[in-house]
């Protein structure tokens, strides 16, 4: 059976990045599990590993990359990535003033 060198590498690539994302999972579970740190020094390590894991699944499941051809690609990604931190973070706004007034 032959296996053509671009579609060996794309499989190399989603296992790979299977592999990283299980293994990026499982440092999370693990820190919050067994309790490895201070809940801070917990939730900052969960959301430094998070980014980390945002990055793999776009490089490894979405193929994007830092060429120059893929430019457009990035920008679509980067646009999106501040229109919904602008909502959460309007909606976080609404929601806590909301609940400053209540209490």
């Amino acid at each position: 059976m032959n296996i053509s060198p671009s579609l060996r590498r794309d499989f190399l690539t989603y296992a790979l990045g299977y592999g990283l994302a299980i293994v990026l999972t499982g440092i999370s579970f693990a820190f919050v599990f067994y309790r490895l740190l201070v809940p801070q020094a917990v939730f900052g390590v969960v959301l430094f590993l998070a980014v980390i894991q945002i990055v793999v699944h776009m490089r490894c499941f979405l193929h994007i990359s830092l060429k120059q051809s893929a430019r457009s690609d990035l920008q679509l990604i980067l646009f999106s990535t501040l229109i919904i931190i602008l909502m959460v973070g309007g909606t976080l706004i609404v929601v806590l003033d909301q609940n400053a007034r209540m209490m």
